[in-house]
């Protein structure tokens, strides 16, 4: 195959791109490891594909890509909309200092609003309705007041469709038929939110406006080509571009074929480690592109994620009700323990409801009438009694070090294979996380909590997980300072990309989704053939 541009993932950062490239005329092929998701294949059951492998994607290509390494844990999306499907809805800027050090000059804020404006309305942003604000909301409110920090507290905006008709008070108000199905501007099938709280694992009435809904769709409509599971193993410069080489799989079979794509310009965002172990396989490995900056793999961050959850005996918190995150305190300014951080309430699905309900199994619709009366009794009871209807998953990011390094190890047992591995120093980083845990534990005693368990792996272990990986292939003015310049170009090798969190120089303290989009809205209007 040729392409003008061949873009390597399908996140926030391959998706803008595809979609702007496409807009200019230019001939675009995405290569996404993974499948393409919807309502109808969703995972729900334990038979479910819920996890990727990323040694053997032939026979796991599921929602999750869980990556361990030693003292971090990575969380990712797999599949068409990249980290859009797993993440939790908040499409925020990061704070206007954020970028007064450690960016590229011409990266400032005032230089990124109007990309972020564009974003925004792409992803149609909006806060979460007032008549809608959920038992987490309500107790994050209470806990900024209680705690004297009322003025930092706000809604975020979240890439989702809310009907302001919905509320609480509905008669079986979780049920589908209260969800507006709509066609979109892009001509995709979208439904409002009923709080189902699967935002992590696929809205059930697609009410999340994830890539595939807009940014994908409008690409595709201007001519781009989406193959999902093509996993690119090698990057090679060849014929005044780059020769593609991946392995195609599928859904229903293990079976593997390669080839190879050539494309006059290379787009990669493959996130923070996909996108670095390519081009670090590319300079130590194959020896392809050997002049890459003496910088790649370094100033990897986690973006200081943490969650502290606790338990209020007398109080309702419900967790799996709702979208997953809606609202947040605002300590960025460093005003606590000289630490800056962005707390939020979190939230997480009710797997065994929807266990019960998956797809036309057990459908309320297709069921006896004192069946469907007694899944509704049991869905009302684990609502107000369930296990985990009592707690509350503090949230937070924070700015961390970023001073994590991914480079390519040895295997153990194995030690003639080469794999993605980190090295990762907390001690920089540690400050922040205790400011964290005290201040979650403190927002949790003023809301008379009556247990906070900060995590084992975080007491005992110093370990941590995010779902926000950045860096390793960091922007910077020259090639001594970053991997690429200021439009993700890669120095020493004229059309070849990095557009997505990889690029990102430091942790950013906020959810980084529009951070990584606004950036690739700038590069596609410098993008030229």
């Amino acid at each position: 195959m040729e392409t003008d541009v061949a873009v390597v993932g399908s996140g926030f950062g391959g998706a803008v791109m595809a979609c702007r490239l496409a807009e200019q005329g230019l001939s675009v092929t995405v290569l996404e490891r993974g499948i393409r998701w919807s309502p109808e294949n969703f995972p729900r059951t334990p038979a479910d594909k819920w996890l990727f492998d990323p040694d053997h994607p032939e026979k796991q290509h599921g929602w999750f890509d869980l990556r361990f390494f030693d003292d971090m844990v990575v969380a990712q999306g797999a599949g068409v909309g990249g980290g859009s499907l797993v993440y939790a809805n908040v499409s925020v800027e990061a704070p206007p200092h954020i970028f007064h050090t450690g960016w590229p000059k011409e990266i400032t804020y005032q230089e990124l609003k109007p990309f972020y404006q564009q974003v925004g309305e792409m992803l149609e942003v909006q806060p979460l309705p007032e008549n809608q604000l959920t038992e987490r909301f309500k107790l994050l409110r209470e806990a900024a007041d209680q705690s004297g920090s009322l003025n930092r507290f706000g809604k975020l905006p979240l890439a989702v469709q809310f009907d302001p008709d919905w509320h609480y008070q509905l008669d079986d108000q979780f049920n589908h038929k209260y969800s507006k199905p709509f066609t979109n501007p892009h001509g995709k099938q979208q439904g409002t939110c009923i709080h189902l709280g699967n935002c992590d694992i696929g809205c059930d009435v697609n009410a999340r406006n994830t890539l595939d809904l807009n940014y994908l769709a409008m690409a595709e409509s201007k001519g781009a080509s989406i193959l999902p599971l093509h996993h690119v193993d090698r990057i090679t410069p060849e014929d005044d571009g780059y020769r593609l080489d991946y392995r195609q799989f599928f859904e229903e079979s293990d079976e593997i074929i390669p080839g190879f794509l050539q494309a006059k310009k290379v787009v990669l965002s493959a996130g923070s480690l996909g996108s670095t172990e390519l081009l670090l396989r590319a300079q130590y490995q194959h020896r392809t592109l050997p002049s890459i900056s003496a910088k790649l793999g370094q100033r990897w961050s986690s973006n200081g994620d943490f969650l502290t959850p606790a338990f209020y005996e007398k109080r309702q918190v419900d967790p799996t009700i709702g979208p997953t995150i809606t609202a947040a305190i605002d300590y960025l300014d460093g005003n606590i323990e000289n630490q800056e951080f962005f707390i939020e309430d979190g939230g997480f699905p009710d797997l065994v409801n929807n266990y019960l309900l998956d797809k036309g199994k057990l459908k309320l619709r297709h069921l006896p009438f004192k069946q469907q009366r007694l899944l509704r009794k049991f869905r009302k009871t684990r609502e107000q009694n369930g296990p985990l209807s009592n707690m509350m998953p503090w949230f937070a990011q924070g700015i961390d070090a970023a001073n994590g390094r991914l480079y390519l190890g040895r295997k153990f047992f194995a030690p003639w294979q080469r794999i993605l591995k980190l090295n990762w120093d907390i001690k920089k980083s540690r400050a922040l996380i205790e400011a964290i845990v005290h201040t979650h534990q403190q927002l949790s005693r003023v809301t008379n909590a009556d247990r906070v368990i900060v995590p084992p792996t975080w007491k005992l272990l110093k370990n941590l997980i995010t779902p926000h990986p950045l860096g390793g292939c960091i922007m910077g003015d020259d090639a001594d300072k970053g991997v690429v310049n200021q439009f993700g170009e890669v120095f020493n090798y004229p059309g070849l990309y990095v557009i997505d969190g990889a690029m990102i120089p430091e942790a950013i303290g906020r959810n980084p989704s529009r951070t990584i989009a606004a950036l690739a809205e700038r590069c596609a209007t410098h993008f030229k053939i």
